[in-house]
C-alpha cells in the first residue's frame, strides 16, 4: 500500500490506479474498527482499487469537544488498511488539508438542521467542506459510508447532488449498514471512552430502539413510543438524551406519525465520557 500526505504525489498515485479500472474512496478519521474494515471490503467488491484517507478533521469539531483526545493512530491504521488491500492511503496533516489563508465554508442547509446540526454548530460545515475537498482531491468513481452517520450521509449525497461534484452518478455515494457488536451496540471509535461499567450499559441504546420501532409498528403513537424510549435509556444509566426522533430517511423531515415512506429513528444520548449515536429503519 502506497501512503502519500501532498496533493501532487496523490494525483500522480490515483492517476495511475484509475488506468486499471475505477476507484473507490472509503473517507476515514482513523481509529480503525470493523466498521471502516467493512468499507473498505465492500468497496474493494465494487472498484478495482480502494484509496482510504486518514485525517482528523478540525472543522467538525466544537470548541468543547473531543479533537485533542479523538484517537491518533496512523501506524496501526496503515497495517489494518495494508491487510485489507487498500491500495493507497491519503493522510494529509492540517496544512496540507487547509493550508495558510484557507477561507470557504461548505453550508447545507436542511437536512443538516435539528438532531446532531443542533448539538453540535457548525460540525456539519465541516463534514461537507473536508468532504468535498477529498471527492475534488480523489476524484473517485465510488464513494463509500456507514449508515451509523445517518445524517452525515444525508449531507453529503444533498452537497454531492447540489454541487454537481464529480461522482459520476447520483447513486454514487453508498451507504454501508452499520456494523454492530454481539450485544447490538453501534461500532464506534468513541466507544473506546466507555468504562467496562458504562459499555455493558450502552447496550441499552440498541434494544430501547428495537422496542420503540415495535410499538410503532403496533401502533402506538410515535411521541409516547419515543418517550418511553427516552426514559429505558435513562434508567439504564444514560445521563442525557440529546434527541430520540423519528425521520423521513431521505430528507430528514421530522415525522409526528409513520407514513408509507421510509423512516429513520434516530438517536444521540450521551454516558459517561461518550456521546453516542445510532439510527434504525423504522
Amino acid at each position: 500500500m502506497q501512503t502519500v500526505n501532498r496533493i501532487d504525489p496523490l494525483r500522480t498515485a490515483v492517476a495511475a490506479l484509475r488506468r486499471d479500472g475505477p476507484v473507490a474512496l472509503v473517507p476515514t478519521m482513523g481509529a480503525l474498527h470493523e466498521g471502516h474494515l467493512t468499507l473498505v471490503r465492500e468497496a474493494k467488491a465494487r472498484a478495482a482499487h480502494v484509496v482510504a484517507s486518514i485525517f482528523v478533521n478540525p472543522l467538525q469539531f466544537g470548541a468543547n469537544e473531543d479533537l485533542g483526545a479523538y484517537p491518533r493512530r496512523l501506524a496501526e491504521d496503515s497495517a489494518l488498511l495494508a491487510a485489507e488491500g487498500t491500495a493507497l492511503l491519503w493522510a494529509p496533516d492540517a496544512d496540507a488539508m487547509y493550508p495558510a489563508g484557507f477561507a470557504t465554508n461548505v453550508s447545507v442547509n436542511g437536512v443538516s438542521e435539528g438532531l446532531c446540526g443542533a448539538a453540535r454548530p457548525g460540525h456539519f460545515d465541516g463534514v461537507a467542506t473536508v468532504v468535498c475537498k477529498l471527492f475534488n482531491q480523489v476524484q473517485p468513481d465510488i464513494a463509500l459510508f456507514g449508515e451509523k452517520d445517518w445524517q452525515q450521509l444525508a449531507v453529503i449525497r444533498r452537497m454531492a447532488r447540489d454541487l454537481d461534484l464529480t461522482l459520476p452518478h447520483a447513486d454514487a455515494i453508498i451507504g454501508v449498514p452499520t456494523v454492530r457488536e454481539a450485544d447490538g451496540l453501534a461500532l464506534s471509535s468513541r466507544n473506546a471512552y466507555l468504562t467496562p461499567a458504562e459499555r455493558a450499559a450502552a447496550a441499552a441504546l440498541p434494544a430501547a430502539m428495537r422496542s420503540a420501532i415495535c410499538r410503532i409498528g403496533d401502533g402506538e403513537p410515535v411521541a409516547a413510543a419515543l418517550a418511553g424510549l427516552m426514559q429505558a435509556l435513562l434508567a439504564a444509566g444514560f445521563t442525557a438524551v440529546d434527541y430520540a426522533e423519528l425521520r423521513d430517511a431521505d430528507t430528514l423531515a421530522l415525522l409526528a406519525e409513520r407514513g408509507n415512506g421510509p423512516a429513520r429513528l434516530l438517536v444521540a444520548a450521551r454516558i459517561g465520557k461518550a456521546r453516542l449515536i445510532d439510527n434504525m429503519a423504522a
